[in-house]
């Protein structure tokens, strides 16, 4: 658990610190920077959730959900028994409080990372976003890696 603490807070302070700096230093005025052919730097602010979907819901029910989530997720964490699980939680929880923090402070969440191909537009995101991901990938192989652990030892038993 201790270790899916410290993750849960080192990627909560790394989005924090992210948007802080985008907001602050780098989007004054607010424009579009070009990095690579394929990612620009912008600054949007998401009242929804994921893809922008939710955006009309009130802004104290988006994060009274993403509480409850982050609080289920500590449980999870809490009862993990592998190092893989409580990395990856801690990533998804991280990310998740960063993004209820912005919700409570700013109305929405800051999103500053534009990726695309061509004609093809990924909508903008941020580090929470990443951890998310990252974290639920984790989760993912490591119950993948389990279930073939499982078949090949004969075993019937459960992950946790």
């Amino acid at each position: 658990m201790r270790l899916g603490l410290s993750v849960c807070f080192i990627w909560f302070v790394v989005d924090q610190v992210t948007k802080w700096w985008i907001v602050t230093h780098l989007m004054h005025p607010p424009r579009v920077i070009p990095i690579t052919s394929f990612f620009n730097i912008v600054l949007g602010r998401n009242t929804g959730v994921s893809f922008g979907l939710l955006g009309d819901a009130s802004p104290w029910l988006l994060v009274a959900i993403a509480a409850a989530i982050v609080t289920m997720l500590l449980i999870w964490m809490r009862r993990a028994e592998s190092r893989v699980s409580g990395v990856a939680l801690g990533l998804i929880s991280g990310g998740a409080a960063g993004n209820v923090v912005d919700r409570l402070r700013h109305g929405g969440v800051t999103d500053f990372l534009d990726f695309y191909l061509g004609e093809w537009h990924w909508p903008a995101f941020n580090m929470a976003d990443v951890g998310v991901v990252c974290g639920a990938v984790l989760l993912l192989v490591e119950s993948l890696i389990f279930e073939n652990h499982v078949k090949r030892d004969g075993r019937d038993v459960s992950p946790g």
